[in-house]
């Protein structure tokens, strides 16, 4: 019995979808079997996404995480991308029980006040709604690419996430933020009017400010926190460890 070893199975899929455009990577995914799951936070290049998805009709989940603390503008896009690719977003959204054990502890507010409330929060918001969206992928989309941080400099193009075991796979990984606004012009792809007021990252609404001229493009989320790599722990193995211990 030949046993395939996943780390090797990851990057045998990157050097295969490096030689591919955005709808031959994610057609070939969609092949590959077993459920393919893609999170949208309907930011500019989830939108790419979408509508790729949309447009090919390809077997492919499409899952948002509602917080409960999105823009109003991220909630009406849901219903507008929908409606021009006819594809359904399911929702999944926090437990009620969770957002009031957060707010017993630390406030409802109570991120502002320390990295460890707001990863709670995440954990609470995104990360346990996430483990749901997810339950029974084989493989998992998203829209992470190289230049919206130098945390995700070096983000591939598959990779093993051995903390959900599954294939994870980032399309746009080599994407620049020109080449995603020009598909998005060319193929008139909805996206949230708050790009064009400063915010090229939207995320929740308490947590999301646009950003100043020079700033990098992820500067806006979690503004009140210093360290430049900050992120919520959907892509970082190490703070979703630290976030499940509090848990």
């Amino acid at each position: 019995m030949t046993v395939i070893n996943p780390i090797e199975e990851a990057e045998a899929l990157a050097d295969k979808l490096s030689g591919l455009d955005l709808a031959g990577r994610l057609s070939y995914v969609a092949g590959l079997g077993g459920r393919v799951v893609f999170t949208t936070s309907l930011g500019i290049e989830d939108q790419v996404i979408s509508a790729e998805i949309g447009t090919h009709r390809l077997p492919i989940d499409v899952v948002t995480l509602q917080t409960g603390r999105l823009f109003p503008e991220t909630l009406a896009l849901i219903d507008e991308t929908e409606s021009q690719y006819d594809i359904h977003i399911v929702s999944y959204e926090p437990e009620q029980a969770d957002i009031d054990a957060y707010a017993a502890k630390y406030g409802i507010n109570g991120f502002y006040e320390s990295v460890e409330a707001r990863l709670a929060c995440c954990g609470v918001r995104k990360l346990k709604p996430l483990a749901r969206a997810l339950a029974g992928a084989t493989i998992w989309i998203t829209g992470l690419r190289r230049g919206q941080s130098a945390n995700r400099a070096e983000t591939p193009f598959a990779e093993y996430d051995a903390e959900r075991h599954l294939l994870k796979v980032n399309p746009l990984a080599d994407w620049d933020i020109d080449k995603i606004k020009a598909f998005v012009a060319d193929n008139s792809v909805p996206v949230n009017p708050m790009h064009a007021r400063g915010y090229p990252s939207i995320g929740c609404e308490p947590c999301t400010r646009a950003i100043k001229p020079g700033e990098p493009e992820r500067a806006g989320r979690w503004w009140w926190e210093q360290d430049e790599k900050r992120e919520c722990g959907l892509h970082v193995a190490e703070e979703a460890a630290a976030i499940a211990v509090q848990q």
